[in-house]
């Protein structure tokens, strides 16, 4: 059995195609957890520790739209941005991933969001790494920023159910 606090997310990249596969599951409502995936909130659980500290984050979350992300990485401001593809409320969030002034090295992004069990899965599909070691550096990360968001939606969860 799978308790609320269990905040195990997975990641697997394979690194021949370029791409990661991760998912999570979280104590919240599909409708919440896309909040949280497609509002300043990601300042809170997009993260990796000492590695990638995103401070800002502002975007026009429609198909069209643009993102941007900043923050700091290994001591280093970054900014990172890209444009949303498809937007699908509350079950499937698309947007490219590209390096500020760096549109012709752009990835995607797909968020799937489903409710199973009184809980919600998110599984990330990453699609588009040309280098074997941004790839596998990417799936960690991944890794750590979906338990990120896992642990702040079953603490909220929690402290609405008491």
């Amino acid at each position: 059995m799978t308790s609320s606090n269990d905040t195990r997310a997975r990641a697997v990249a394979d690194l021949t195609e370029g791409l990661i596969l991760a998912s999570v599951e979280v104590a919240a409502d599909p409708e919440r957890v896309f909040r949280a995936l497609a509002s300043k909130e990601i300042t809170d659980w997009w993260v990796r520790p000492g590695v990638f500290d995103t401070r800002e984050w502002t975007g026009d979350v429609c198909a069209g739209g643009r993102w941007r992300a900043s923050g700091m990485t290994r001591g280093e401001p970054y900014v990172q941005e890209g444009a949303f593809l498809d937007v699908e409320p509350p079950r499937r969030l698309v947007h490219t991933w590209e390096g500020a002034g760096k549109p012709n090295a752009a990835s995607t992004v797909t968020y799937f969001v489903e409710a199973i069990n009184g809980r919600t899965r998110v599984t990330l599909r990453h699609a588009g790494f040309a280098s074997r070691d941004m790839c596998n550096a990417f799936a960690i990360g991944w890794e750590t920023s979906l338990e990120r968001l896992a642990e702040i939606l079953a603490l909220e969860f929690s402290l609405d159910h008491q």
